[in-house]
C-alpha cells in the first residue's frame, strides 16, 4: 500500500495555538509557538490601550510611558505567572519582553492618534 504524506492543516494549527494560549498547562512543542502567542497578545493589548487612551483622553509622555508599563507588565504576568515558562529556554525574560514590542508600539500610536483625533475634534460624532 502506498502511504500518502500528510500535511498539517494551517487553520487547525492556528486554532490549536490559539486555544493553547488560554490554558496554563499547555506544552509548546516549538519555542516560536509561544513567542508567536506573546507577539499577537502584545498587539491586541496595544490596540486596546490605544483606543482607551484616545477616548479618555491621555496625552503626552505620560500616556506613552503608561502604555509601556501596562504592555510589559501584562506580558511578564502572562509568561511568568500564567504559563510559568522556563525563561532560560527563551533566552531570559528580556527576550520574551522584547518580542514584538516596537511593532506593538507602532500599533498603539496609530490607534491612539486616530481615536484621539476623531473623538476630540470639533466635528466629532462621539
Amino acid at each position: 500500500m502506498k502511504q500518502v504524506p500528510t500535511r498539517s492543516n494551517p487553520l487547525s494549527s492556528c486554532l490549536s495555538t490559539f486555544f493553547k494560549s488560554f490554558r496554563p498547562d499547555s506544552v509548546f512543542e516549538d519555542k516560536n509557538e509561544f513567542l508567536d502567542i506573546v507577539y499577537w497578545l502584545r498587539q491586541v493589548i496595544a490596540v486596546l490601550t490605544g483606543i482607551a487612551w484616545g477616548l479618555i483622553p491621555l496625552r503626552g509622555i505620560f500616556a506613552i510611558l503608561l502604555f509601556f508599563l501596562i504592555n510589559v507588565a501584562a506580558i511578564y504576568a502572562y509568561a511568568a505567572m500564567f504559563h510559568r515558562v522556563d525563561e532560560e529556554e527563551y533566552g531570559g525574560f528580556g527576550e520574551i519582553i522584547k518580542e514584538g514590542l516596537m511593532t506593538a508600539f507602532s500599533c498603539y500610536m496609530v490607534s491612539w492618534i486616530v481615536v484621539y483625533d476623531y473623538a476630540h475634534s470639533a466635528n466629532s460624532y462621539f
